[in-house]
């Protein structure tokens, strides 16, 4: 009452394959993308802070 594993076709194990690597590679260039955006939104927040904390020092400037 077992049932027996087929053996996948090789060309199409290739196939799968070769998309699962594709994706990985696009799922790679979104998170690069992702980490660019956090790194130049936090710098800006930084700035802002920084200014916000010096207009604060001189009030009269």
């Amino acid at each position: 009452m077992t049932q027996q594993k087929e053996i996948p076709d090789p060309e199409k194990v290739k196939h799968i394959v070769k998309q699962l690597r594709e994706s990985s590679r696009q799922l790679e260039l979104v998170t690069w993308a992702l980490d660019e955006l956090i790194a130049r939104v936090d710098a800006d927040l930084h700035r802002q802070r920084q200014a916000r904390l010096q207009s604060s020092q001189h009030p009269n400037s």
